[in-house]
Parts: structure tokens; C-alpha cells; sequence
């Protein structure tokens, strides 16, 4: 199927980079960092299918898809990327245009099933379910297996240090946020976090992350420091993991 091209537009690039190892062995691909970019990339070429993340700055993936029908730029399908994941999200994504919905964190075999369904079309409509809060601690042993049908381990290994150096980096940032008390920012950064441990399986940081985003939309804020040690410390804890060397022992 590498005849076959995917653009993926994300503004999130270490999730532009695990889309990437595992399409790499099944299409070819190209990657924009939003909305405005992916529409520039449309004009000057042609591509079989489009992942479209929603929340993104300059330009959303809604507004970005209306401006592509409109434009007449490609009819090939259009897929929705995104965190919010209930069967009303996703009637509400199909009711504006787009071709299907994936649901963040997402899964490799889901995230091929479903494209292979809208490039090949051979088989019946796929499923792809809203996915639950994993309650187990450390890695999910699945995500790691699904990923290692696509990458060498030292591919997968780098994703998951780029993972942890970005989110160490957020995390510091939201300690500065919490001073100024500017929550609507700190929600966008666990928005990120919470995206990237789900997708990579780190079950820890993803429930606290994923808990802490939802307090702070629901304006309660009375445990956001405790959270922010809490997200410091699972890190510290994962950073130790990673770089003994024995976080992957097992699939070597």
C-alpha cells in the first residue's frame, strides 16, 4: 500500500511521530503542524487520506475541513483525530463532514483498521470504540507489542524519551501557571500530556494527567498543586524506568 499517501496534521509533534512509525512499513505519508499548513499542503498535492486532529492553534481541524470541502481541495476521506471521545463527539465529527473518528489515545490496530477500511473499502464499517481510563500502573504491554509489529525497539525507545522530555518540560511550565493561577493554560498542556501517555501506554501519568485536566475544566482547583507533584514524581519515576535499560528487557 505504499502507493498510498496519508498526510497527518497534528500540532502535537511526538504525536505526528508515533502516526508516523506506525504507518511507515504499510504508506507513505507527510505531516502538517495544523489547519493552515495542511491546506497548503492539499493545493500542492494529492494525497489518499487525511488524519485530521481538532484541537490545534491558528486553524481547527473543523474549521480546516469546512474550508477544504469548500475550497473543493480533496474528496478523498477526511478523519477525525481527537481526545474527546463519546458517541455524541463522534456523531457530532460525522455531522460536520468528516469521513470517520478515531478516538485519542489511539490504538495502532485501530488506527490501520480504519484506514485500511477507507483506502481499500473491501470490508464492512469498522468500530472503533470509545476508549476507558486504563487503571494499571506502569506501561501498556499491548501499545508496546502493537508498536513493535512496526518499529524496532530503538525507534520505539526514542518516541518514549521525546515523551518524556516534552512532558518534564510541560510539567515545569504548569508550575509557573499554577502561580499565575492561569488554568486555561495549564489545561492545554495536560490536554498534551494527557494525549501522549494515553497513546504511548504509560497508564500512571496518563490517569493523573487525564484526572488533573478534568478538574481543572470543571474549575476545581483545590488539588491542582497535589497533582502537579504527583505528574513530577510519576515522570521522575518513568525517567529512572527508561533509562536503566530494564523498562524494555522483556521484548528484546
Amino acid at each position: 500500500m505504499k502507493n498510498k499517501t496519508v498526510l497527518i496534521v497534528d500540532d502535537n509533534a511526538l504525536n505526528r511521530k508515533v502516526f508516523e512509525n506506525i504507518l511507515m512499513h504499510n504508506y507513505a505519508f507527510d505531516s502538517a503542524a495544523d489547519g493552515l499548513e495542511a491546506i497548503e499542503k492539499l493545493k500542492a498535492g494529492n494525497y489518499d487520506l487525511v488524519l485530521m486532529d481538532i484541537q490545534m492553534p491558528r486553524l481547527d481541524g473543523i474549521s480546516a475541513l469546512r474550508q477544504i470541502r469548500e475550497d473543493n481541495l480533496t474528496q478523498k476521506p477526511v478523519i477525525a483525530v481527537s481526545a474527546y471521545s463519546n458517541q455524541a463527539d463522534r456523531e457530532y465529527f460525522l455531522s460536520t463532514g468528516f469521513d470517520d473518528f478515531i478516538a485519542k489515545p489511539v490504538k495502532p490496530k485501530d488506527l490501520l483498521e480504519t484506514i485500511r477500511f477507507h483506502l481499500e473499502a473491501k470490508e464492512g464499517p469498522q468500530s472503533v470504540g470509545v476508549l476507558e481510563i486504563r487503571r494499571t500502573e506502569g506501561l501498556d504491554d499491548s501499545v508496546i507489542r502493537q508498536l513493535l509489529k512496526f518499529n524496532s525497539l530503538e525507534n520505539i525507545r526514542s518516541v518514549y524519551v521525546d515523551f518524556l522530555e516534552e512532558a518534564e518540560n510541560l510539567v515545569q511550565e504548569i508550575k509557573k501557571l499554577l502561580i499565575l493561577k492561569n488554568f486555561n493554560q495549564i489545561g492545554e498542556k495536560l490536554h498534551i500530556i494527557k494525549g501522549n501517555s494515553g497513546t504511548l501506554g504509560i497508564n500512571d501519568i496518563f490517569e493523573i494527567s487525564t484526572n488533573f485536566e478534568s478538574d481543572v475544566k470543571s474549575a476545581r482547583y483545590e488539588s491542582a498543586e497535589r497533582y502537579c507533584s504527583s505528574l513530577e514524581k510519576g515522570l521522575a519515576s518513568f525517567r529512572e524506568k527508561l533509562f536503566n535499560n530494564k523498562l524494555f528487557d522483556k521484548y528484546e
